[in-house]
């Protein structure tokens, strides 16, 4: 089992859980954070953490998109184990739905 970053972190991008997490196992987009599937030690640690509710276990049903999309961009995207500001209109996207396809960058973030 692992985590997932979902939906609600695209344009949101709080970093509460980089700081928690033991493995440092996120990678950093330009607007969103995602888990490395074969780095996460399940340690749960991070769900509470993220104000958007955006962290997933991925034993719920229908995050086998996001388990990929996760997967994927945590082979490219910087390492990130800091937690630095999030976006100044974060509060304006958190809960908002069809972000993935509105909002979502596959670039890279700065990571630490």
């Amino acid at each position: 089992m692992t985590y997932v970053v979902v939906e609600n972190c695209i344009k949101c991008k709080y970093m509460d859980c980089v700081e928690v997490c033991p493995v440092d196992c996120f990678y950093e987009g330009e607007n969103m954070l995602v888990i490395h599937p074969d780095e996460c030690i399940d340690c749960g640690v991070c769900e509470p953490e993220c104000p958007a509710e955006a962290i997933k276990p991925d034993t719920e049903s229908g995050l086998e998109p996001w388990l990929a999309l996760n997967a994927q961009y945590a082979k490219t995207w910087p390492n990130i184990s800091v937690k630095k500001d999030g976006p100044a209109d974060a509060k304006e996207f958190d809960g908002k739905s069809g972000k993935l396809d509105a909002y979502f960058s596959a670039n890279p973030g700065s990571g630490d």
